[in-house]
């Protein structure tokens, strides 16, 4: 199992691609042309599925078009002229289904860490991950790489609650993982389930009536007893705040006292923010 390099800490994708050409990869590898029977998955790689519709579609361009950028592969230490892909593996699949024999490539030195950061990266990037796929990835830095949840959101340039929080979904139960999979519920539907233990009974009341990941929040406080007792008001209170949160652009937050006083927050993330919820409240 290999260790984490301190140097390897915090390249990321940023370091071996740009937002098309690899340009690190270009300047430090060989580019050549391989027999796509030489080339094998990655892996690392945390796409377990790929859409089928959209390889037809690629697999119709590289027939018109041909492969404009190589794939990103380093050699298998197993197999001497043989190369594992670190990322391409789509247009792989899709030079295959169009009938290609040979397609270029560069020719990277990775240790396996370095190798797993590409195709974690590359993917969230390029063609977003299910959240499944996504935790599963952040799982292998830890596990296999001992990555901590800051350097996860380093690498990913992600907020190290999102990286947390989707680390949390693997959880949840398997029914729930699979509609998460699936995308017939989203990680913001499936996150207040996490810990329930009539989580996977919620699920189906959630994507039955396709509930809003707000009101999946207020239906988890109302059954642990934590909002009123009047399930009609907060239904009107969940209302209010989606569609105030429509016209802002922005969170809001509306809290209600048995004694029906309460309180409205709106969240702002900068000064420009501010002054828009500042001229809407003092418009004449």
């Amino acid at each position: 199992m290999s260790t984490i390099k301190k140097k390897g800490l915090g390249r990321g994708l940023s370091a071996l691609f740009g937002d098309e050409a690899p340009k690190k990869i270009v300047k430090d590898s060989e580019t050549k042309r391989v027999s796509i029977s030489d080339l094998s998955r990655n892996p690392y790689q945390p796409r377990e599925t790929f859409n089928e519709f959209k390889l037809e579609e690629l697999a119709n361009s590289i027939k018109k078009n041909g492969i404009i950028q190589p794939i990103a592969v380093r050699p298998k230490k197993s197999e001497a002229g043989k190369y594992e892909i670190v990322a391409g593996e789509r247009r792989w699949l899709a030079a295959q289904k169009a009938g290609l024999h040979d397609i270029p490539v560069n020719v990277l030195d990775l240790s396996d860490v370095e190798s797993l950061e590409v195709a974690i990266v590359e993917n969230i990037q390029r063609d977003d991950l299910n959240p499944i796929e996504e935790a599963k990835g952040y799982k292998r830095l830890t596990d296999e790489f001992n990555y901590d949840h800051e350097n996860i959101s380093k690498l990913m340039s992600k907020s190290r609650s999102h990286v947390s929080n989707t680390l949390r979904l693997l959880t949840l139960p398997n029914d729930i993982i699979g509609m998460l999979e699936e995308g017939t519920l989203t990680s913001g539907q499936a996150r207040p389930l996490i810990g329930l233990a009539n989580a996977s009974q919620i699920a189906e009341e959630v994507v039955a009536k396709n509930y809003s990941a707000r009101k999946v929040e207020y239906l988890v406080k109302s059954k642990k007893g934590l909002t009123s007792k009047n399930k009609h008001y907060d239904a009107d209170i969940i209302k209010a705040q989606e569609r105030i949160e429509k016209i802002l652009g922005l969170k809001v937050n509306i809290t209600n006292k048995k004694n029906n006083s309460g309180k409205i927050t709106v969240e702002y993330k900068n000064l420009e923010q501010f002054e828009l919820v500042s001229d809407l409240l003092t418009k004449d």
